[in-house]
């Protein structure tokens, strides 16, 4: 159904948890592409004996040109990304496909629910603590419990685990090489299909995903992926999580054109004064 891109870069303990969790816990056929990033923790020899398919740099390029390169590898129908700090749980492919065939387009944007054990005040996930390494990983306690907490299906789908028809990822050219190492790359690829004329970001409730959060970012160079946002697309990134993607609230159906305000018209006028 899907090919799975996970880049990683020396994450070997959480690269091994989530793929297990793949393998374990889905419900349908998948491809699996990983793109390791240098790999001097042996996550390069571990991908090549266990058969799994990937794509290598000696050193870190980050994910946009991780995921581009991964991709090229990709055989299934759709491009499913996803960090190597998650673990699935039980349903949440299938929850994505059920989806995926009610729809009467191939134009979309669909996103798992992540669980997290700490508040991020991310209006879009699930906050319950289940462990912040795979040391303290509470897995037993979460595949009893995580069916039970409550979400309901949100907009605003841009980040991992997404998942996208690859006709539409090669028609947006995939996630855009000048955001490396990352920052801001998630709502650039998100914006570069609502210009394609996706209108349906969608967080499906029911399938989940544990994510420990940010175990690669920490360790980067970041780019000032807000200020490139601005710069290329004319408006900040919370301007278009509000008045585009309206993310985090209930689901309601597709996207229709920005609300419009005086809030959203103040943001916009901010952001043309800050280009000039």
């Amino acid at each position: 159904m899907f090919s799975i891109i996970i880049p990683t870069w020396n994450n070997i303990a959480f690269l091994k948890l989530c793929i297990e969790s793949i393998k374990a816990n889905s419900s349908l056929d998948h491809q699996i592409v990983v793109h390791i990033n240098e790999g001097s923790d042996g996550s390069l020899e571990w991908v090549r004996e266990n058969n799994i398919g990937y794509s290598f740099t000696p050193k870190n390029e980050g994910v946009c040109i991780a995921v581009n390169m991964a991709t090229k590898l990709a055989t299934k129908d759709y491009i499913l990304f996803m960090n190597d700090d998650m673990y699935v749980l039980p349903g949440w492919d299938k929850m994505l496909a059920d989806e995926i065939k009610k729809l009467d387009t191939d134009c979309f944007m669909l996103s798992s629910t992540m669980i997290e054990p700490y508040n991020t005040r991310n209006k879009c996930v699930i906050v319950a603590n289940y462990g912040r390494n795979t040391e303290d990983f509470k897995e037993k306690e979460l595949l009893a419990d995580f069916a039970s907490l409550p979400k309901k299906d949100w907009s605003g789908s841009t980040w991992p685990p997404s998942v996208v028809h690859k006709k539409w990822w090669d028609f947006v050219g995939g996630y855009s090489e000048e955001f490396s190492p990352g920052m801001g790359s998630d709502d650039d690829f998100s914006i570069k299909m609502w210009q394609a004329g996706c209108r349906i970001y969608k967080g499906i409730g029911a399938s989940r995903v544990y994510h420990f959060i940010s175990k690669s970012t920490g360790r980067i160079v970041r780019n000032d992926g807000k200020k490139q946002f601005l710069q290329k697309w004319g408006i900040k990134q919370s301007t278009y999580h509000k008045y585009y993607l309206r993310r985090g609230e209930d689901y309601a159906g597709a996207l229709s054109a920005p609300r419009f305000n005086p809030g959203f018209l103040m943001q916009k006028l901010v952001a043309v004064f800050k280009r000039l």
